[in-house]
């Protein structure tokens, strides 16, 4: 339940998730990299590592993460809270590719996360992400609230369960006045 999955992704399910990052995204967030699989990938799609900050909520997963990629920005926190940090010194990142189960988040933690999220993203970036369903991992009520639009962007039947991908982005008449709905979400009810 903690980690949302059956068995660790696949590198097919990692080539899918990163398959439309190219260096011009960098600098990129990775949400819940686990033991590095699509972090690996994102590596070899010509991210430099340095252009990269894994945001892992496990102990233990951070600390390999450390050991296994020394120049990227590993911080050891809850990815709704990714807001309260300064990555790559205030440079918004082109990409970010989710690990995390939403599926299993109750509704007000992915609005934050995501809501934290897209305040780190450039206003034409993209925020990808999988699942094991058939159906977007984000109800459609969040992504109205958010200003956000998702269509498939690939997937893989070579992953146990087969998996699919999204990619999350803002609805174009959004994306001017994001910052300031952001804030909005956050204040106290």
């Amino acid at each position: 339940m903690r980690v949302g999955a059956v068995s660790p992704s696949s590198p097919a399910l990692a080539d899918a998730i990163t398959a439309e990052i190219t260096p011009a995204c960098a600098p990129v967030i990775e949400l819940g990299p686990g033991t590095g699989v699509f972090t690996q990938s994102l590596i070899r799609r010509g991210i430099p590592e340095d252009q990269l900050a894994l945001i892992e909520r496990g102990g233990a997963f951070a600390r390999r993460l450390r050991i296994n990629f020394p120049r990227a920005h590993v911080l050891h926190m809850d990815a709704a809270r990714l807001a309260e940090v300064e990555l790559f010194d205030g440079e918004r990142a082109g990409a970010v590719v989710s690990g995390l189960p939403l599926l299993l988040m109750p509704p007000r933690k992915v609005t934050a996360l995501l809501a934290a999220a897209f305040e780190q993203l450039r206003p034409d970036a993209a925020f990808y992400q999988f699942t094991y369903g058939l159906e977007p991992p984000v109800p459609r009520r969040t992504l109205d609230r958010l200003g956000l639009e998702v269509v498939r962007a690939g997937g893989t039947l070579a992953n146990v369960p087969p998996a699919t991908v999204y990619r999350i982005r803002r609805r174009r008449a959004h994306a001017a006045d994001w910052r300031a709905a952001a804030r909005a979400l956050r204040a106290p009810d």
